[in-house]
């Protein structure tokens, strides 16, 4: 098909060169309709099936650049944002607004609203050229892979690199010293901004990139999940009966195995520590060591397994967590719905539990249940909202937030996968939701929450799949 939709009439004010919005059709076929007015009637084809052009509303742009006004023009409702907006009325929309020039979604194109970056703002963009040179990894001297950053130097390198380097530091050396520049390292962790920038310099040139057996032997040797705190200057001996104000500092940087040997072990002087998330005490950072002490599903370091497998059931010197807070998925249990359960909607929440108490079970039945199909990878992980998703099984160690998060998807998956017929009868007559479960409005929509199924996959929206 060839026809395109018009860009519109102007009325009332000037036209300037630049559009400051637009209509996006989600139908590629047809073309944007471009908003130069500040005052525009729009007039275009509103059926696929159509070439009839038809004036079907009016756009107004308000004061600042966040929001115009949409004008039902035509002779019959109009859509917007799933709202019914009546023949003359009007109402607010933003970028990214859904409009339907009609009162039906099916047989109508649909636009996407999109207001465009103002003219000022456009030239302030700054375009970044960086040398590939300062891009690369001083030990490895290849583009950075998993990039970390050492403190207080701040130099960057390759998690695998660095990682090795600093097991062979602590074989050999009091300290771990930067492999650039020789400065004792304190600190390193993972930098997500510059790993943004190596993926970039790899796109546009993919002669950097290195064969996909190094970036398995790289990957192997990372040990660097987030923050580790290195070479402390922690002391042994210390006036406990009157510490001055150092030494409280020093005290509360030691975890239990800095101030005595246990279960065999106690830290080096210049060992590295992890910093627990939950109750930001201070654990050794032993990478050969059976023990987890990241949760998989979000990289962040918990103490409550080491400390459990050392014995260790309070700090002398630092918080310790209870073993409760960090356990592998099989042995965890659950009695009622995770309050994020259906993206926090309370009325999709109320909906699933009646349907469970009406199949004669409980919520740990149906997790119990659910949690085998996952584990014999009989659902889809696409949409798991947790880290490292496909590596994810029953023995898994996670925290408390992630296992509220694991439990709710696999609820989803209960609801999404009953009959209509086993749903209560007061909700089974409901429309689905356009956007399902990323649906917005859910959340500050009462009536809307109420009124549509949001257990149910996105038909349109970025989410669409």
């Amino acid at each position: 098909m060839t026809t395109t939709a018009e860009t519109g009439q102007s009325s009332g004010s000037k036209p300037c060169d630049d559009a400051w919005a637009k209509l996006v059709p989600l139908d590629t076929r047809f073309s944007d309709i471009e908003i130069k007015s500040n005052d525009m009637v729009i007039c275009s084809e509103i059926k696929p099936s159509s070439v009839e052009r038809h004036e079907w509303c009016r756009i107004t742009k308000n004061l600042g650049q966040g929001s115009a006004t949409i004008h039902n023009k035509s002779s019959d409702a109009i859509l917007v944002d799933e709202a019914v907006i009546p023949k003359d009325g009007a109402v607010d929309i933003i970028s990214g607004s859904e409009i339907v020039p009609g009162p039906e979604g099916q047989g109508y194109l649909q636009y996407r609203f999109t207001i465009m970056p103002a003219p000022e703002s456009r030239t302030q963009l700054l375009q970044i050229s960086i040398d590939p040179e300062h891009a690369k990894c001083s030990i490895c001297l290849n583009i950075w892979h998993d990039v970390v950053t050492a403190a207080p130097c701040l130099h960057n390198f390759c998690n695998g690199c660095f990682s090795e380097w600093m097991r062979r530091s602590e074989e050999k050396h009091k300290h771990v010293l930067c492999p650039q520049c020789r400065t004792t390292v304190q600190y390193v962790g993972k930098n997500h901004f510059l790993k943004n920038i190596q993926e970039d310099i790899l796109k546009v040139d993919a002669a950097l990139r290195r064969p996909a057996e190094d970036i398995a032997v790289l990957d192997s040797s990372a040990s660097i999940q987030s923050n580790l705190i290195i070479g402390s200057k922690r002391k042994r001996r210390l006036n406990m009966l009157s510490p001055t104000l150092e030494e409280r500092d020093n005290l509360r940087l030691q975890c239990p195995q800095c101030v005595a040997n246990i279960g065999g072990y106690r830290c080096e002087h210049h060992g590295a520590h992890l910093q627990c998330h939950l109750c930001q005490g201070m654990m050794p950072f032993r990478a050969n060591l059976q023990v987890p002490l990241h949760c998989k599903g979000c990289d962040r370091p918990f103490c409550g397994a080491y400390w459990s497998s050392e014995n260790v059931t309070q700090g002398v010197s630092s918080p310790v967590c209870g073993r409760e807070t960090f356990r592998p998925i099989s042995e965890r249990t659950i009695t009622r719905i995770p309050f994020i359960t259906h993206e926090m909607n309370r009325h999709e929440q109320d909906i699933t539990q009646r349907c469970i108490t009406h199949m004669g079970k409980t919520v740990p039945d149906v997790v119990a249940e659910w949690l085998r199909l996952f584990n014999n990878r009989e659902i889809d992980r696409s949409r798991m909202p947790l880290n490292h998703a496909e590596m994810i099984t029953a023995s898994t160690h996670v925290c408390n937030d992630c296992y509220d998060k694991l439990v709710g998807f696999l609820l989803y998956w209960f609801r999404i996968t009953l009959p209509r017929d086993h749903l209560p009868a007061d909700v089974a007559a409901r429309e689905d939701c356009w956007y399902g479960y990323a649906c917005r409005t859910q959340h500050h929509n009462e009536d809307h929450a109420r009124k549509r199924n949001h257990v149910c996959r996105p038909t349109r929206g970025n989410h669409h799949f």
